[in-house]
């Protein structure tokens, strides 16, 4: 087990002098994150006072009838939600961080779809003959929309809950899920307009033309505008370098506008040698510290579909970068004492990140990083962590599933034992970054609140974003 070293104080100095805090204000964040709030709340509850307080040129059908529409409006104006909660819009994300917008969006994905289901069981307990003909060849067209609407939202949920025990591959998921999602939304605005409940009058035709053009602006944005941009601002493979572990680093130098204000810990939608309109990107840590720019490294680790081809990329190859986007980054921790990051396998990826770019700035605060992995031999960037060991104010220590004879270090897995070992009780209210599989980060989570920590200290990454 690799224990503390410290840079001198000579050489602590000398850097110090050269750091300048780079940070999100915490205020600034937090108003930021109620403004996104604020207004996804506007956007569910804003069309249903139109629906409520306009006047109705069609009589209310009763309590449940009502209630009913009130389900199936509710649904469609969250599936509209979701086209912005998955449009990569940095305003939306900055605040939580992609990978924590994503999970909301899968968990409204699954209330959207109950709702729909709710919508349809009332109305055939309640009002049975307004559902018509079940037999969509027998059924009026706009009942039959309605209920193709629901099948394409059920088989975007279930694909995507369960993608991998179903055998499909990244990139026709994507391709699957896209097409789903616009049949499903044209399906659904079909059947509103064809059955006219929630279009009897003008300022409701007025919502559903506003709902209508601004899901159509957000395709046009995400599918056409942003790659347009894209390949205004090219990028070439100029290294690809073994770091251990089963991981390749790629290197990118920027071949138009180079990426700005990304901060240590962010990543970005990377394709290469496709086009930006195809649908063969996948996110990856951004591994350089924004100090070390404009060239960009992303880790990666042929874990299956596309990336065992990227971590054969060729130099020379043409690439497209679409970020930065996330918030693990020590930047929103400028006023912490000092640094607790535990990774597991290919996790280590944002924290190296992290660790870069508070070499990078001469940074002297504590920084314990504890990094478990299977094997010796599966560590990666054993080198380069060890060369920011020595640099930093930074503790290492490995933890190994399957310790080589003679291993003296941490084994088994990082456990309430492992953290108690090596976290002192002036820790407790240091930042706690933590990457790795889910079920890890579960286990970490309760360990470090049965340690004192409280949640407001722990921060993690959530590994896969489908």
């Amino acid at each position: 087990m690799n224990g503390p070293s410290f840079p001198s104080a000579t050489a602590r100095t000398q850097k110090a002098r050269q750091f300048q805090p780079r940070h999100d204000r915490r205020g600034v964040v937090l108003l930021h994150a109620v403004a996104v709030l604020a207004l996804g709340v506007l956007a569910l509850g804003l069309p249903f006072a139109v629906l409520v307080f306009t006047a109705e040129a069609v009589p209310s059908g009763g309590l449940m009838w009502d209630f009913s529409m009130g389900l199936g409006f509710g649904a469609l104006a969250m599936v509209t939600l979701q086209f912005a909660l998955t449009g990569r819009l940095r305003w939306v994300t900055h605040p939580f961080g992609a990978d924590i917008v994503y999970l909301a969006h899968r968990y409204l994905s699954w209330g959207a779809l109950v709702l729909m289901a709710a919508h349809f069981a009332v109305l055939y307990v309640f009002h049975q003959p307004a559902l018509g003909a079940l037999n969509p060849f027998q059924a009026r067209w706009e009942l039959t929309a309605g209920r193709v609407a629901a099948l394409c939202f059920a088989a975007l949920v279930v694909t995507s809950q369960w993608r991998r025990p179903l055998g499909l591959r990244y990139e026709w998921w994507r391709r699957l899920h896209l097409g789903l999602a616009i049949s499903g939304f044209v399906a659904a605005i079909a059947h509103v307009l064809g059955v006219g409940n929630l279009t009897d009058t003008p300022q409701k035709r007025v919502l559903w033309l506003g709902v209508t053009l601004g899901w159509l602006g957000l395709l046009v944005f995400t599918r056409v505008i942003r790659p347009w941009v894209q390949t205004r601002n090219p990028w070439r493979v100029v290294g690809n370098h073994d770091e251990g572990g089963g991981v390749r680093r790629l290197e990118l130098a920027p071949e138009g506008r180079a990426l700005k204000r990304w901060k240590p810990g962010q990543f970005a939608w990377l394709t290469v040698d496709h086009s930006p309109y195809g649908m063969i990107q996948h996110p990856f840590t951004i591994s350089t510290a924004p100090e070390h720019g404009p060239n960009l490294s992303f880790a990666i680790k042929a874990l299956g579909d596309h990336s065992k081809d990227l971590a054969q990329t060729r130099i020379g190859a043409r690439a497209y970068v679409d970020g930065p986007y996330g918030a693990f980054s020590v930047d929103r921790m400028a006023r912490a004492k000092g640094f607790v990051m535990v990774a597991g396998g290919v996790g280590i990826t944002p924290i190296i990140a992290n660790l870069h770019a508070l070499d990078a700035r001469g940074d002297t605060r504590p920084v314990i990083v504890i990094y478990a992995n299977p094997s010796l031999d599966m560590i990666a960037f054993r080198q380069e962590l060890e060369r920011l060991r020595k640099s930093l104010n930074m503790t290492l220590v490995h933890v190994l599933d399957d310790p080589p004879e003679g291993w003296d270090g941490e084994s088994g897995q990082v456990d309430f034992d492992i953290l108690t070992r090596h976290l002192a009780a002036d820790t407790r209210d240091w930042p706690h970054l933590l990457c790795g599989p889910g079920p890890m980060i579960a286990s970490l989570r309760a360990d470090l609140q049965r340690l004192g920590v409280r949640d407001r200290h722990i921060d993690y990454e959530i590994f896969e974003l489908v």
